[in-house]
């Protein structure tokens, strides 16, 4: 149950209650803390902190919402797999529509029936983080773990020349005299089945 209620705390911690605004622009400012990143079981994230700035321009059937995102989380090092602070710098942009017809939430658009009073921006605002993390994830230049570090081996070129070459060279293999066998057991096995 105390799940459930943490999700309706970010739930209106991340909504905007648009209901009595009138057809203009307005801005909105949102902290994003571990909370967000724990609600979604994030594997990815670790924590984080990030600032959320939304200017939203409210429309009678729609509202455009440019999104600017900028902070940091904390991911596991790539190289290393320790902790490692990575920079967030995100801007996007979300149509929501308004209508008793529901579409698909696709990342770019979201339906919003005329009866509720709020538009919840938590989901939106959690993928574009995630979304935003770059490839690889490592800490800079000479901050890994040196312990960790050492416990890897990086291949040259050679040593990867010889273990192709072994590979050829390895007769133990499947042939295709073992499939022909394979295939004659099979059509045994159907005909006794008859």
């Amino acid at each position: 149950m105390p799940a459930i209620c943490c999700e309706m705390e970010l739930s209106k911690q991340y909504s905007v209650a648009y209901k009595g605004l009138k057809n203009s622009t307005y801005d909105f400012d949102f902290e994003v803390g571990d909370a967000l990143f724990a609600a979604y079981e994030s594997k990815e994230i670790l924590g984080g902190r990030c600032s959320v700035k939304a200017t939203m321009r409210k429309g009678e059937t729609q509202m455009e919402v440019d999104f600017t995102i900028e902070g940091e989380v904390t991911c596991e090092c790539d190289r290393c797999l320790e902790p490692c602070s990575v920079p967030i710098d995100y801007e996007g942009s979300l149509v929501v529509r308004i209508s008793d017809e529901e579409g698909e939430y696709d990342g770019e658009i979201m339906w919003v029936n005329p009866a509720d009073n709020e538009v919840d921006f938590t989901q939106y605002i959690y993928e574009s983080i995630v979304l935003s993390l770059p490839y690889q994830r490592v800490h800079p230049e000479g901050e890994c773990n040196p312990d960790m570090l050492a416990r890897f081996t990086i291949a040259t070129e050679a040593d990867l020349a010889a273990i192709e070459a072994e590979a050829e060279s390895d007769k133990s293999g499947i042939c295709e005299g073992d499939f022909n066998k394979l295939a004659a057991l099979k059509a045994q096995m159907e005909e006794a089945e008859k």
